[in-house]
């Protein structure tokens, strides 16, 4: 393993986090659009295929919150 992998395991994971928070900010700030991989465009397009075939597959968002809710209280 190279330094960078190893110092980051040890980090808390607290600090990982913060760090992700960072790389996530900095990715953000770049002006081009990052290239996405074939095989995410294609997966991308297969669920909004599925999606518009079955609108019944879609969740709202008061029921997108309400299971984000459900998993944090166990």
């Amino acid at each position: 393993m190279d330094v960078y992998t190893d110092t980051i395991r040890n980090m808390a994971a607290a600090d990982k986090l913060l760090l992700v928070e960072r790389i996530w900010d900095d990715l953000a700030a770049e002006e081009a659009p990052l290239p996405l991989p074939n095989w995410a465009v294609a997966e991308a397009a297969r669920r909004r295929d599925e999606l518009l075939a079955d609108p019944e597959l879609g969740l709202t968002h008061k029921e997108v919150w309400k299971r984000i809710g459900d998993s944090r209280n166990g």
